[in-house]
C-alpha cells in the first residue's frame, strides 16, 4: 500500500512537469524561473532513487513502475533546467540586440 502512495505522490508531480515545461518553452524567458528551485528539485528525486537503492541493499523490492516514475520525474525536471539555460541565452541575444 504505501509503495501504491508513493506512485499516486510521484504521479501527481509528473502531471505538472509536462505543462512548467510546456510554459517554459513558450515563455523563451528565464526570468521567474529558479533553476535553484530545479536542481532543488532532481537533488530530492535522487535522494528518492537512493532510498529505494538502498532498500534493494537491504532486501526489500521496489516495483518496476515505482522506478519508473522517479526516473521519468528526474527527466522532466532535467529538460526544464535545459530550456532554463536555453531560454537565459536568448535573453542574453535579445538584451545585446537591443544595445
Amino acid at each position: 500500500m504505501a509503495n501504491v502512495l508513493e506512485v499516486c505522490m510521484v504521479v501527481c508531480f509528473g502531471l505538472s512537469w509536462p505543462l512548467n515545461i510546456t510554459k517554459l518553452w513558450k515563455a523563451r524567458t528565464a526570468k521567474g524561473t529558479s533553476v535553484l528551485f530545479y536542481f532543488f528539485i532532481v537533488i530530492g528525486y535522487l535522494f528518492g532513487i537512493a532510498s529505494k537503492v538502498a532498500k534493494a541493499y537491504a532486501g526489500v523490492s521496489t516495483p518496476f513502475y515505482v522506478w519508473f516514475f522517479y526516473v521519468l520525474n528526474t527527466l522532466m525536471v532535467a529538460t526544464g533546467i535545459v530550456i532554463y539555460y536555453r531560454n537565459a541565452l536568448l535573453d542574453k541575444k535579445a538584451q545585446a540586440a537591443t544595445l
